[in-house]
């Protein structure tokens, strides 16, 4: 059967808010010409809209949040769930403090999230091109990834790299 959860049910969609009653969401628009691409990233403002976070950006001065996933809109019908790249031409929610679910790339395999530590963001690419610049990590890869500030995992990640972060708390 495989729809059968043996061990743990999974932590969730990344860019999914958790614990409602303790997010500040709030509407931007996305800048169309140079949008995110996935939900559940830090994010900055570049003329007052929504752009992703480049490799020349430090995160302690531009991050102006987390891009959360729309509810209960999807880019496409043939994307599959979790796998929905943010729509430029829609309102984009960026949660100001809360509970947000996201995807961790995990860069050192030691270093896996647990409660209480530290959320990283990439900012050199890993050499492999599996980790996006702009996307959560776990570890700071020898200077390739930099600190989150006011953001922490609250616990473990699941089978699919997936965990839930505190920002702003």
């Amino acid at each position: 059967m495989s729809n059968a959860i043996l061990y743990r049910m999974s932590a969730g969609i990344p860019g999914t808010p958790n614990r409602l009653e303790q997010c500040t969401i709030e509407p931007q628009m996305y800048d169309t010409n140079t949008p995110p691409t996935v939900f559940g990233v830090p994010i900055k403002y570049v003329s007052g809209l929504v752009q992703p976070i480049a490799a020349a950006d430090v995160i302690a001065t531009v991050n102006q949040g987390l891009l959360v996933r729309p509810y209960p809109t999807q880019a496409a019908v043939s994307e599959a769930l979790g796998a929905a790249t943010p729509n430029s031409t829609q309102i984009a929610d960026v949660m100001k403090r809360g509970y947000l679910l996201v995807k961790v790339n995990a860069s050192v395999p030691a270093a896996v999230p647990s409660k209480g530590s530290i959320v990283y963001c990439r900012k050199t690419d890993h050499g492999a091109g599996e980790y996006p610049i702009g996307g959560i990590e776990s570890d700071a890869d020898a200077g390739k990834c930099e600190a989150i500030p006011g953001c922490f995992f609250t616990g473990a990640m699941d089978a699919a790299g997936n965990c839930e972060v505190s920002y702003n708390l």
